[in-house]
């Protein structure tokens, strides 16, 4: 293992390269990685790298979005088979379709979607900023949202605005039951329950804090609690015991665990570092539109 290590970091430095990776990527995976966080921070550091290369260790709407936003950069990830079921769940026709029911609405798409989709939308949204995105639009104007229906209800029960929800959702964060987590809490009564919004509104009601990958980071870290229930992809727990030694995580779920995620590893980062594969890119006429959308997200502070 050391030498495959060995050798993607003399890799990267040869071809002036970075590696990104999302929370959930397997524990090696993260280790290796110049940063690690959620879907706005790996955005936000694609949009600002001086590298060469991008090679991003997550699934395939994240590379396609730092493609669209670097399109002077050469964007690789190590599994092309590293999708997304959420983001496959509402396709061009059927968005345009519901753009034909409601004309005059405002198309706010979930970052987890595809570039065909982001194009058709008028902004992107992550989890983490999903509720201020919504707040910045005027108030006398319908919102549709696409496609996971559990951030989208979560966004209306912040901003009680009127909006259209698609009826996607995240397979990962559905198995996620309400009934696990009271379990858990009858176990952990001292646990604070920290969930992410792609959870159902039953287990949302039960938490102590919803939000982002990020969030859930930071709110973990500067808690005073000890114990915390961890409702989301249980790759997340590696980072929060790394950071966070003296405290107890307990997943919500062991069921948690989403495959297309841990479909990248070291050998697939040191091979697509040797033979510069897989290379992601995005139609211009597509990434066009979708990089508007993705910036007026950026644009929102």
């Amino acid at each position: 293992m050391s030498s495959i290590i060995s050798r993607i970091l003399e890799l990267k430095q040869k071809r002036d390269a970075i590696i990104v990776a999302h929370n959930y990527q397997l524990p090696e995976v993260q280790d290796i990685a110049d940063y690690v966080g959620d879907s706005l921070g790996l955005a936000q550091t694609a949009a600002k790298t001086k590298a060469e290369i991008i090679l991003f260790c997550g699934v395939h709407f994240m590379a396609e979005t730092a493609s669209i936003i670097c399109d002077d950069k050469i964007v690789l990830m190590p599994d092309p088979y590293a999708g997304c079921p959420l983001a496959n769940m509402i396709t061009p026709r059927q968005l345009r379709e519901l753009k034909k029911q409601y004309p005059d609405a405002i198309v706010v798409t979930y970052i987890n979607s595809s570039a065909e989709i982001k194009a058709q939308s008028d902004y992107c949204c992550t989890s983490s900023n999903a509720v201020k995105v919504v707040r910045a639009l005027p108030e006398n104007k319908k919102i549709i949202f696409v496609p996971d229906r559990h951030l989208g209800n979560y966004i209306l029960s912040q901003t009680g605005r009127d909006m259209v929800i698609w009826n996607g959702y995240c397979p990962t964060h559905q198995r996620i039951l309400s009934e696990e987590v009271k379990k858990k809490k009858e176990l952990y009564p001292s646990a604070k329950v920290v969930v992410h919004p792609e959870c159902t509104s039953e287990v949302i009601a039960l938490s102590d804090k919803v939000s982002s990958t990020s969030g859930i980071l930071t709110y973990c870290k500067e808690s005073q609690g000890k114990t915390f229930i961890i409702g989301t992809e249980i790759g997340i727990l590696h980072r929060l015991r790394k950071e966070n030694p003296d405290k107890v995580f307990i997943p919500a779920s062991d069921l948690s665990d989403c495959p297309n995620m841990k479909l990248n590893n070291l050998e697939k980062i040191l091979w697509s570092l040797e033979d510069m594969v897989y290379r992601i890119t995005v139609p211009d006429e597509i990434a066009t539109s979708a990089k508007g959308a993705i910036q007026r997200m950026l644009e929102i502070k």
